[in-house]
């Protein structure tokens, strides 16, 4: 597959996975979720890692991690070839989150488009989700927009995140409507009449959104962009500066709802595709895709 070596993947790694605590602690140690692993072997974070780098060139993978997750992250960090890093002083919220290594991005690549991937998921079939994010980069580059990833559902799922897409023809739609966590009943209709499940995979060119974080949020990205300009040596204190009063902020729900007129959805074939975001998601993956177990990789037992 033809990789943008022009392009960047942000890899989504600071979150505290707090539904997963009775699942991955360890000796009264809690392991983020992201460095536990599927089947006993590399990380979910390396999963994600080496998702990236299916579709961007390997230099081009930026990961963002918490301070407080030091050392779970430095571990994987030391291998050769380890991603890029920018660390978060605290957690604020997934749009604070996408936003400070969007803007590192747009430092040395303000062209380019940038693919987000959280690092809390599995996915059965890696190459049906490549494929899939090229084109939306094809789409994201041609039309201005961004992309979303909407995987195709095989069950009314209630408790995830769903893009019901326009009627019309062809993979990528207009966005009608995102609805969170709807009743069995509304996941029921909302997969009859062509929802997908929100993957939260995103594809856009970064001027398309910064542009838009500048109009929701213009201090957000003043500030943040201040501290990124200080000089090298003073830059974390910078950061840490800034983040001590910034509210929590959704990228979903601050971010993207409401600019429905700027997104659109690619659909996305079925690919054994799941957010890891609670035990019970965990034991229907575990069970579905005959993996053998969720736990703490051998690398991080010293820590937990």
């Amino acid at each position: 597959m033809r990789r943008g070596e022009a392009d960047w993947a942000i890899v989504l790694a600071a979150g505290d996975g707090t539904r997963l605590r009775p699942l991955t602690t360890r000796s009264g140690v809690t392991v983020p979720k992201q460095f536990c692993s599927l089947g006993g072997g590399r990380s979910l974070f390396a999963d994600a890692v080496a998702r990236a780098r299916n579709v961007v060139a390997e230099d081009h993978v930026l990961a963002v991690v918490a301070e407080k997750h030091r050392p779970f992250f430095e571990r994987e960090l030391r291998d050769p070839g380890a991603p890029h890093a920018i660390v978060q002083p605290a957690n604020r919220g997934t749009a604070v989150g996408v936003l400070l290594p969007l803007l590192a991005i747009a430092k040395v690549a303000r062209g380019a488009c940038v693919v987000l991937l959280p690092s809390d998921h599995y996915v059965a079939d890696e190459q049906v989700l490549s494929h899939a994010v090229v084109d939306a980069r094809i789409q994201a580059r041609h039309s201005g927009s961004i992309v979303l990833l909407g995987v195709t559902p095989d069950a009314a799922v209630p408790d995830y995140g769903w893009i019901l897409p326009f009627v019309g023809d062809g993979p990528v739609r207009n966005v009608a409507e995102f609805v969170e966590k709807p009743d069995p009943e509304r996941a029921l209709q909302i997969r009859t009449l062509g929802g997908l499940w929100n993957s939260f995979v995103i594809v856009t060119p970064v001027p398309v959104l910064l542009e838009l974080y500048e109009q929701r949020h213009p201090e957000l990205v003043r500030r943040l962009s201040a501290a990124l300009d200080a000089p090298v040596a003073d830059r974390r204190a910078a950061i840490a500066r800034v983040y001590e009063d910034l509210p929590v902020t959704d990228f979903s729900r601050d971010l993207l709802q409401g600019a429905e007129d700027r997104l659109r959805v690619l659909r996305v074939p079925a690919c054994g595709w799941t957010d890891l975001g609670t035990p019970a998601r965990v034991a229907a993956c575990l069970r579905d895709e005959a993996v053998s177990s969720f736990d703490v990789p051998m690398a991080q037992r010293g820590i937990a």
